[in-house]
C-alpha cells in the first residue's frame, strides 16, 4: 500500500481536547476568565516526526492562523498527539497535522496525512516527555538551591574561625 494511500487510514488520537467551544462553556464559573473564539476561519498546520510509539517527538514545519490564542491551542495540541493506525499500529514517520476552526459551529477539525514513512529516529521520546523531564530537572535544582540556601553550617565551618 503506498504512504497517500495509507494515510487515509490514519486517525489522530489526541490526550488533550480542543477547541473553543467546551472553553467558552467552562469559562461560565466566576473565577476563570471568559475566552472569546474567533470570529473568523482559522488554519493552522504542523509538519511532525513521530517515533516508534506514535508520540509527536517534535514539529519541524509551523503554518500560523492569524489569531495568537488559536495558534497556542493547536500548538499545545500538536505535541500531545498520538499517531496511529486504526487498528493502533504506530508508525515512525513524518506527517503533517492540520487544524480548522470554523466560526459557524465554533468546532475544530484535525486532519492528518503520512509524508513520509522513516527517516526520523523511532527511539526519540515524545515531546511532552521532554518537557516533563526539563520541568523536573529545574524542581530537583530549584529544590537543591533552596535545601543550601537553608542549612545549617556544618561543625567545621563553625569551629575553623574561633581557634
Amino acid at each position: 500500500m503506498d504512504a497517500r494511500r495509507l494515510a487515509g487510514f490514519f486517525a489522530v488520537t489526541m490526550l488533550a481536547s480542543a477547541g473553543f467551544a467546551g472553553a467558552t462553556a467552562a469559562a461560565t464559573k466566576p473565577h476563570l476568565p471568559v475566552i472569546h473564539p474567533p470570529t473568523t476561519h482559522e488554519h493552522s498546520e504542523f509538519v511532525v516526526e513521530t517515533n516508534k510509539l506514535g508520540q509527536v517527538t517534535r514539529a519541524t514545519k509551523v503554518t500560523r492562523s492569524n489569531d495568537s490564542r488559536f495558534n497556542a491551542l493547536t500548538y499545545g495540541n500538536t505535541l500531545q498527539a498520538y499517531i496511529r493506525t486504526p487498528d493502533g499500529k504506530a508508525i515512525a514517520g513524518v506527517y503533517r497535522l492540520t487544524y480548522d476552526y470554523n466560526p459557524a459551529n465554533q468546532k475544530i477539525t484535525r486532519g492528518v496525512a503520512l509524508l513520509r514513512m522513516g527517516g526520523v529516529n523511532p527511539n526519540a521520546p515524545g515531546a511532552v516527555i521532554v518537557e516533563e523531564r526539563k520541568l523536573e530537572a529545574e524542581q530537583r535544582e530549584k529544590q537543591a538551591a533552596a535545601a543550601e540556601a537553608s542549612a545549617l553550617p556544618g561543625l567545621h565551618q563553625m569551629t575553623r574561625h574561633h581557634h
